[in-house]
């Protein structure tokens, strides 16, 4: 026996889904892009807010009296 023959397991094909199958798929793959897309968005809104923090305190610190 060869070495791949005793360690090297074939790679098996998957039947394709039915439409069942493929319609909860893609249903689970969106709302995973969903979760994503709102993390993302959360992530974005709250770098905008410490940024105008920021802003706003360097605006205090240097304001002429």
């Amino acid at each position: 026996m060869r070495f791949y023959e005793l360690f090297l397991k074939p790679i098996k094909p998957k039947p394709p889904l039915t439409p069942a199958q493929a319609r909860i798929n893609s249903l689970k793959q969106n709302v995973q892009r969903d979760k994503q897309q709102l993390h993302n968005e959360k992530e974005r809104q709250r770098q905008q807010r410490e940024r105008e923090q920021q802003r706003k305190q360097l605006q205090q610190r240097y304001k002429p009296a």
